[in-house]
């Protein structure tokens, strides 16, 4: 039977995690969905200490990933997608906890504005779980392809796990696999980049928790797999950008300037040649690097004095 939400989780030894994770999902307001937990793989005693919650509720299923899935978060999301039954998708992480009127609120405000997604907000936490606000839903913005600026620069946050999807955005879209950070920026921007539109609402629906160990930890801890991973998706989006037409300057331009973070790997040449830049504007966009470390001092400077 089907379920009208899928939730996929991919997991990989949160043995000492995920068991708070899966009761949290167990308290949603609204039931008629289903958890894929899908494991990458791992060595602890993760499928031990959660099947007392798979016998007593079997909208809870475990898979191991199979062999034609890449190892990664990324190869595990694309297998609950081709196994998922639901009408609806979200994404959940093994070490976080979801707010109990997560698929209620969502899933409303999806099918009651005729949109093919719902975007919510997240606090994150380290130890204490944070109290549980009952707010009435607050409409944002409407998100389409003219905030793509604003999606790609993190303004607005739609990160893995805030998004309901109606299952339609993935009918020809999955997740890079090679990935192994920023693959939900770089699909989410795809799916944008299609032409699916969707809300924005204020509600805080999502607890991440907050420790080293997860990618985002990884990445700002300068974990080289995880930087190299951001590169290469910065590039993907670029290429998809400039050839459906949607690249604008000020895109090019924001991927240019952190371009300087990334020169062991260069970024600033790299984008240059999937862009096919040539001649003048070419020749203006080297000078504009160029002298960019320059800027960036005069500004910093500037606002130390404003202050």
């Amino acid at each position: 039977m089907n379920s009208t939400v899928t939730i996929i989780m991919a997991t990989y030894n949160r043995a000492h995690f995920i068991v708070e994770t899966l009761n949290s999902i167990k308290q949603q307001t609204f039931c008629d969905w289903e958890c894929l937990i899908i494991d990458d793989g791992g060595t602890d005693t993760t499928q031990e200490v959660i099947t007392p919650i798979l016998e007593k509720d079997k909208r809870f299923q475990f898979f191991k990933r199979p062999g034609n899935y890449l190892k990664g978060l990324p190869g595990c999301r694309n297998y609950g997608l081709d196994i998922a039954k639901g009408e609806y998708i979200i994404f959940f992480d093994d070490d976080d906890i979801i707010h109990p009127d997560n698929l209620k609120i969502s899933l409303a405000i999806l099918q009651n504005k005729n949109v093919d997604f719902c975007h919510y907000q997240k606090q994150s936490f380290e130890q204490q779980i944070p109290d549980f606000l009952f707010l009435k839903p607050k409409f944002k913005c409407v998100l389409n392809q003219s905030l793509l600026y604003e999606i790609l620069t993190h303004q607005i946050g739609l990160a893995s796990c805030t998004v309901l999807w109606d299952k339609k955005c993935f009918d020809s879209i999955r997740f890079k696999e090679e990935l192994l950070y920023a693959e939900e920026w770089e699909c989410y921007s795809r799916i944008i980049a299609e032409g699916f539109t969707g809300v924005s609402i204020e509600n805080v629906l999502y607890y991440n928790r907050k420790h080293p160990n997860s990618n985002t930890g990884e990445f700002y801890s300068d974990n080289p797999v995880r930087k190299k991973s951001n590169n290469d998706a910065i590039l993907l989006v670029v290429v998809n950008l400039k050839a459906k037409q949607l690249l604008t300057r000020s895109i090019l331009h924001y991927f240019i300037q952190i371009s300087l973070d990334y020169k062991e790997y260069n970024l600033f040449n790299e984008l240059l040649l999937k862009v096919h830049l040539k001649g003048i504007e070419k020749m203006n966009w080297q000078l504009f690097y160029l002298f960019l470390p320059v800027r960036l001092y005069l500004y910093r400077i500037k606002k130390k004095i404003v202050r």
